[in-house]
């Protein structure tokens, strides 16, 4: 599986600020090139705390991307995967409608009838892991379903997670023109962070977007 991690910063590193608030740190050129990254995958990760601050809906915004996809034999948008432990997502959020198909990771320690809720709203529940999300499982899991090439949007925690599970193959990131601040902020990588053994990315290319940088990693 191609796992391909895309994230916009602000130049000190942060995702969002303190409050955990969607803030906008790119342009119209950049949200142009990740609808063409979603167009390319068979499916697109976040975490559960995205799905609660942001209520996302991950599919395609260019109808010609959609109908590229339909074209090539595709649905029209990829499948939408949450990373959800305890089965937190709620049942009316946006990525549950029926656009697109929609897995839901969680551990063992889900609540049962969490996870039946979630089947009933019409999510696919993928039980992956004891306490946590197991990534490694997860994937195994969605592979055996098609799912070959993975776009992860966020969070920090989830990001973290798969570099310290050693399983992302290619970062992109927009640094934006600003300053977020906060220690409270989240990071591109949260989580408890590394102490040794530092994951090492190899730059590929550097590029001007709108009014910020777009840099591209081979992980």
């Amino acid at each position: 599986m191609h796992v391909h991690v895309n994230a916009a910063t602000s130049v000190d590193g942060k995702l969002s600020s303190r409050r955990r608030e969607q803030v906008k740190i790119s342009g119209d050129d950049d949200f142009a090139r990740v609808d063409e990254i979603r167009a390319a995958a068979d499916a697109v990760l976040v975490g559960v705390g995205t799905v609660l601050a942001d209520d996302p809906h991950l599919t395609l915004d260019d109808a010609e991307l959609a109908d590229d996809r339909e074209s090539r034999g595709d649905a029209p948008h990829p499948a939408r995967v949450v990373a959800d432990s305890r089965a937190r997502t709620p049942l009316d959020a946006r990525i549950l409608d029926d656009e697109a198909t929609t897995y839901v990771l969680v551990s063992e320690d889900a609540p049962t009838d969490r996870r039946d809720a979630l089947e009933e709203a019409g999510a696919v529940v993928v039980i992956a892991g004891d306490e946590r999300v197991s990534f490694p499982a997860a994937f195994d899991a969605l592979e055996s379903r098609g799912v070959d090439r993975v776009m992860v949007e966020g969070g920090g925690e989830v990001i973290f997670s798969l570099f310290d599970a050693d399983l992302v193959d290619e970062l992109t990131l927009y640094v934006g023109s600003l300053v977020i601040g906060g220690r409270d902020a989240p990071t591109l990588a949260d989580g408890e962070g590394f102490v040794e053994n530092f994951p090492r990315l190899s730059l590929q290319s550097v590029e001007r977007v709108d009014d910020g940088v777009l840099l591209t990693y081979e992980c």
